[in-house]
């Protein structure tokens, strides 16, 4: 088999969080048909635990750790230049001689990049099959955290996203192939930087359909006779902070008058103290990490994604469609997922429409239907061995070619 250069910001492992979902099963992929060479950050101490783990994919793994803090005053030097602060925080000298090493002794004809961040490793390497996976358009990310953020922040963040899109421009006109996770993100990044347009692709993200079954026995984690909403997702990430204190701020209170049996639950790792605040008012639970997020999708009522700042694809709404559940989403959760509203799942605008609908949901028997029709749509169009063979085109094709 063949060598190939695989770099991730975050090590792709375990697969309990959106972009370690994504890296992970790109890394499973990539193994059974290369060598991999994988250089990675560790930026969470109880990841370590893990680094056998991705080792037994690759033929060599460079992990780096990263202290946040360290990485945030680089960040905060970088203010003075042009440069993104993205790019001081993930610059490590030790992954940078790493990389060179496999390149020059391995002989590395195909790379794949996870992330804008990891570009600056391979950008000054000489020609050779390189594929980005952007994922989001990170730039417009922070765009729009600028526009909700107050000022120093916003004018940080307004920085970042100017310089972080004239990088990816700049990346993406040097590189074989750039990819996203959804069309619609490969179309917005096609208007952003038009010169690579004919080079920009996407592959959408999937689901394990059969870890994420509803035919397994799951324990009830609720009480008796009571009905439930669930948000899953990690706690930490300022976009799941925003969606879940908007909606027990400005929805749930509505439910809870017509329905008082009804439960929120907040089910990820690392709450913020924003969101533990949030346990402190009646019918909000916020549980941490849990072992296992099946059970909590499972035995729940409906699920709900009232995300208001979002890029991509939701892998929180996908895994619930596979678990069977009807998923009530904003039209930012729903960007990228294919699926027939009032059918597969509902999609509310505002917060007058998430009580309704929520309410609607819980006081019919479309619950089994939706559920039901909302795993075939998963298994129809979200199977990663399905998604992933896009990937395979772009590598069996020449270094520059254009896609659709």
């Amino acid at each position: 088999m063949q060598g190939l250069l695989y770099l991730t910001h975050r090590i792709p492992y375990p697969p309990n969080k959106g972009d370690k979902i994504r890296s992970f099963h790109l890394l499973q992929h990539l193994s059974k048909r290369y060598r991999v060479y994988l250089g990675t950050f560790i930026d969470n101490e109880e990841d370590w635990q893990y680094e056998d783990k991705v080792r037994n994919y690759c033929q060599d793994v460079c992990i780096v750790e990263l202290d946040p803090l360290s990485a945030k005053i680089r960040s905060l030097f970088a203010l003075s230049g042009n440069d993104p602060l993205t790019l001081a925080y993930y610059r490590n000298t030790k992954l940078m001689q790493w990389v060179k090493a496999v390149y020059s002794n391995e002989h590395i004809q195909d790379i794949v990049i996870f992330s804008s961040a990891m570009a600056q490793y391979v950008e000054r390497l000489p020609a050779c099959r390189r594929i980005i996976d952007f994922v989001d358009v990170d730039s417009d990310k922070w765009r729009q955290y600028a526009l909700s953020k107050s000022w120093p922040f916003s004018l940080i963040y307004h920085r970042e996203s100017r310089c972080l899109l004239n990088y990816e421009r700049k990346v993406a006109e040097k590189f074989s192939y750039s990819t996203f996770v959804s069309e619609k993100e490969a179309e917005l990044f096609r208007q952003l930087a038009p010169d690579a347009a004919s080079k920009t692709t996407f592959f959408n993200n999937g689901v394990d359909t059969d870890f994420f079954s509803p035919q397994r026995s799951y324990s009830n984690p609720y009480a008796a006779a009571k009905k439930v909403l669930v948000f899953t997702g990690a706690m930490d990430y300022w976009a799941n902070i925003d969606a879940v204190s908007w909606f027990v701020n400005s929805v749930f209170s509505a439910i809870r008058m017509k329905q008082p049996d009804v439960d929120f639950y907040i089910v990820g790792a690392k709450p913020a103290r924003q969101v533990q605040m949030l346990a402190d008012l009646p019918g909000i639970y916020v549980t941490g990490a849990v072992e296992d997020i099946r059970p909590y999708l499972m035995h729940a009522a409906v699920a709900v994604a009232p995300l208001r700042i979002a890029r991509g694809i939701q892998n929180k709404v996908l895994e619930a469609m596979a678990m069977q559940k009807p998923v009530v989403v904003s039209m930012q959760a729903m960007e990228g997922i294919h699926a027939i509203s009032g059918r597969e799942l509902v999609v509310a605008g505002d917060a007058r429409g998430f009580a309704e609908q929520i309410l609607l949901l819980l006081d019919s028997d479309k619950q089994e239907t939706m559920g039901r029709l909302a795993r075939e749509r998963v298994l129809r169009d979200y199977t990663w061995r399905a998604n992933l063979s896009r990937i395979d085109a772009l590598l069996a094709g020449p270094s520059e070619v254009k896609v659709q």
